[in-house]
């Protein structure tokens, strides 16, 4: 029996993996869920899984959620409650997929506290990767990629030699706009971009993929989890999103994975390793799907993809800076108070005032996050 805690429970991620749980009680127990300000989704996940522990955005939602929990479930609040539960002597593993810079502090706490990690959420390792990843070495801590592209990778490198790796390729799905001229891009509205083809996500990650900045944020992620050189790591526009991604050897044969377009594969990998767990998903039927496309991203139309490239060459807080403001210049657009092209031309502006500093500590990324993120709210007001 594996104990487990999942960090933003009521997301997208968090509630695909508690449908792994459901599927497999003999396999898993609740230990610990935290969650933003669902109180009612929340409430509903306390009452089937019944952990000991839980966590809320602040004290306000608290209050909300106490009454609708089974009494002597701990209800904590913000982020020191996240920790709380992330670093839970009973937990065993901790599935990250708190959205956004909010949860590098519960990912490090994690990885402090020797827990076995399933990492949904990117920005731990954008913000500070170099960190995270030399810590998780320090503790002795796994860290299993839960985003489709890394654990496509991590599984493609299974039982292969590392220092015989030329470089990785990480596949895109090109996002709702593929296809759509330059000219119109500038009048997109929030509305056509979250119309993603392939995945269910939540809003702030649909953009990034219709950007490309996922892309980019991903080529980040990568470059710290898998210890490559940001010049060995390629992105290629898959639009069937059925190769999640490739590694490619110095012996030119390369190695992919390839699967349905549904998150609870990366999800189980994460946790059931080292083992498979048996889904039920649709099979991959490669003769009715006929033909696999690829072609090479589009920097001109999306540029956002290549500001990764550029900030991983400034270094130290630089990708945490842009991190910041991709989420301020994603908010401007989903509030309207931007054009969706405004969206990379104010990330690359942010990183154009941005003076990086060598990286020393979680909080002094966070900084570097909020300064990325106030830069593109003064420029955009």
């Amino acid at each position: 029996m594996k104990r487990v805690a999942i960090l933003g429970s009521t997301g997208s991620v968090g509630v695909q993996a508690l449908d792994v749980v459901s599927r497999f009680p003999d396999r898993f127990e609740v230990v610990g869920l935290a969650a933003g300000r669902n109180t009612a989704r929340l409430a509903e996940q306390v009452r089937r899984f019944r952990p000991r522990i839980v966590s809320v955005a602040d004290e306000r939602a608290a209050r909300e959620l106490r009454p609708l929990v089974p009494a002597g479930t701990e209800v904590l609040s913000g982020e020191p409650g996240a920790v709380g539960v992330a670093s839970h002597p009973d937990v065993e593993f901790v599935l990250a997929a708190i959205s956004g810079g909010a949860g590098l502090r519960s990912t490090a706490a994690a990885v402090e506290a020797g827990k076995v990690i399933g990492l949904a959420n990117k920005e731990s390792l954008v913000l500070a990767g170099e960190l995270v990843m030399a810590r998780a070495e320090v503790r002795g801590v796994t860290i299993l990629p839960v985003d489709s592209e890394h654990s496509a990778i991590h599984q493609s490198l299974v039982g292969h030699n590392r220092g015989e790796v030329r470089r990785l390729i990480l596949t895109a799905s090109g996002g709702p706009l593929r296809l759509v001229p330059a000219a119109e891009l500038p009048g997109i509205t929030p509305e056509r971009a979250l119309k993603h083809p392939n995945w269910s996500m939540g809003d702030k990650i649909t953009i990034d993929s219709a950007t490309l900045m996922n892309k980019g944020l991903e080529v980040i992620e990568a470059r710290w989890l898998f210890g490559v050189e940001p010049r060995r790591i390629d992105i290629v526009v898959h639009p069937e999103s059925i190769v999640h991604s490739m590694v490619e050897y110095i012996d030119g044969s390369m190695v992919a994975q390839l699967g349905v377009s549904d998150m609870r594969g990366p999800i189980s990998y994460a946790m059931g390793h080292p083992g498979r767990l048996p889904l039920d998903l649709a099979p991959l039927d490669l003769g009715k799907l006929g033909k696999l496309t690829f072609e090479p991203p589009d920097a001109e139309r999306f540029p956002a993809f290549t500001l990764a490239y550029r900030a991983l060459e400034m270094g130290g807080t630089a990708p945490a800076a842009l991190s910041g403001a991709d989420e301020a210049a994603v908010a401007a657009f989903l509030g309207r108070r931007c054009r969706f092209t405004d969206v990379a031309e104010a990330c690359a502006a942010a990183l154009d005032a941005h003076t990086p500093e060598p990286l020393r500590s979680v909080e002094q990324a966070i900084a570097a996050s909020e300064w990325g993120r106030r830069e593109v709210e003064r420029r955009l007001g």
